[in-house]
């Protein structure tokens, strides 16, 4: 189970890199080897620069599990991009909601207190985690906010590289 999670993840972060050559940028996977960065994207000259972090999930599922990174907010040009990666033979399609760190992290800090404000439901408080997830589309959590904006919203990374 744990190895399909990597191979997942590995696959959504090619996925996502091949989707931004296909629009006419460069992009890199780096492999694990640079914090905060699955993905470093530059316009074709080189000049302009955005970094990004993948995250993974199967669509129809109800979460994202992004992690307390998400709190953070390294700089202007740091995109998540959420990918849902359809299983083998699923008739279901790609999913990419690409969403700016600074929106990312004032949401999960945000909703992640919340949650904490919030007793369980036998009124008990709820323990500090470093878990941190995002409800996805149409899925809505009370803690949470609405990603549905940022569905294949790559204009927004096309944005830093123009």
């Amino acid at each position: 189970m744990a190895e399909q999670k990597i191979t997942r993840g590995n696959a959504s972060q090619f996925f996502v890199a091949g989707e931004l050559c296909r629009r006419g940028y460069s992009a890199v996977v780096t492999l694990g080897n640079t914090p905060n960065t699955d993905i470093l994207c530059s316009d074709l000259a080189g000049t302009k620069f955005v970094h990004i972090q993948v995250k993974t999930y199967i669509p129809g599922n109800k979460t994202c599990s992004i992690g307390k990174k998400a709190e953070k907010h390294p700089g202007d040009n740091f995109f998540w991009v959420l990918g849902g990666i359809p299983t083998p033979g699923s008739e279901r399609c790609f999913e990419y909601y690409i969403i700016p760190s600074d929106i990312m992290s004032l949401n999960t800090k945000s909703s992640h207190q919340l949650w904490l404000d919030t007793p369980g439901q036998k009124g008990q408080p709820h323990k500090d985690t470093d878990v941190r997830m995002v409800m996805i589309p149409p899925n809505k959590s009370p803690y949470g906010w609405d990603i549905s904006w940022y569905l294949n919203r790559w204009s927004l990374i096309e944005e830093k590289l123009q």
